[in-house]
């Protein structure tokens, strides 16, 4: 008796293991098949996922590299897992890839210009990561838009600006478009200010106190020194002070705003001593 009833149950669940979801030319797909791929992908997923934080964390510390670096290559290597993957996994199936064209054939029309940005976004994400033109922890400017990079992902970089607001920008766009970014050169850059005193001031006593106020700042470099500009915007003359820094250090926008704080506390003092 229980050997008739689990006989009976063997070829139930045949039945439906066995029930023919799709047929087209030699793609063949049954309930079997199908659950036995999610199962698979399932796992594929996890593995590649799980590789990928392990790399970054425990990327061998005698390769010298950084996390941006750490991030990129574990990156790269888990889309090459997942490529990979999936090829074995649909040949594991029984799922021929040539079978597959017929189905991307009948679909491709349609769905080829919905996928478009997204192929286009993926491979540039790949590029990002590979020749490096942004790394997590740079401050870029891509538009509109400024702020540090805090991840790179395939297909698209999160930006956080300085209100804390994270922005997500398609990989495409550090392509296709024009990106300012400061510590590409990893050198320093310089910081300009317009010091708003009148163009008359003396120039000698104006140099002395910005360039005591700039020196006295931590994230200022003393060379190149900081200096003094005359410039001539729309025919209005106005003095600039500028400094050098290193970009990884600070921000521009918190460093021009401690500098333009601590310069005009002493703009008093120097208008009373030339007044």
């Amino acid at each position: 008796m229980l050997l008739d009833t689990l006989t009976s149950q063997s070829a139930w669940l045949s039945r439906i293991f066995g029930f023919v979801l799709v047929q087209m030319g030699d793609l063949r797909v049954t309930v079997g098949t199908l659950a036995k791929l999610l199962l698979l992908v399932t796992l594929l997923v996890w593995f590649a996922g799980a590789m990928q934080r392990w790399l970054v964390r425990h990327m061998p510390q005698r390769w010298h590299v950084d996390e941006g670096t750490r991030i990129a290559i574990a990156s790269v290597l888990r889309y090459l897992v997942l490529v990979l993957g999936m090829v074995l996994i649909l040949q594991n199936v029984g799922i021929k890839l040539s079978a597959l064209g017929v189905v991307a054939g009948a679909v491709g029309v349609g769905v080829g210009f919905g996928l478009q940005n997204i192929v286009s976004n993926f491979i540039s994400g790949l590029i990002v990561m590979l020749e490096r033109p942004i790394k997590v922890g740079d401050r870029v400017e891509v538009g509109a838009v400024e702020g540090v990079v805090r991840e790179i992902s395939a297909r698209r970089t999160t930006i956080v600006t300085a209100d804390n607001i994270a922005v997500l920008i398609p990989n495409q766009r550090f392509i296709v478009e024009n990106v300012s970014n400061a510590a590409y050169l990893g050198e320093p850059v310089r910081l300009r200010l317009t010091a708003g005193v009148p163009p008359a001031t003396d120039r000698a006593a104006l140099l002395q106190l910005w360039r005591q106020v700039a020196s006295a700042h931590a994230k200022v470099l003393a060379e190149p020194a900081p200096a003094l500009l005359l410039r001539n915007p729309g025919g209005s003359p106005q003095w600039e002070l500028t400094a050098w820094y290193w970009p990884e250090s600070t921000s521009r926008e918190q460093l021009s705003s401690e500098l333009a704080a601590a310069f005009a506390e002493h703009v008093p003092r120097l208008e009373a001593a030339h007044g």
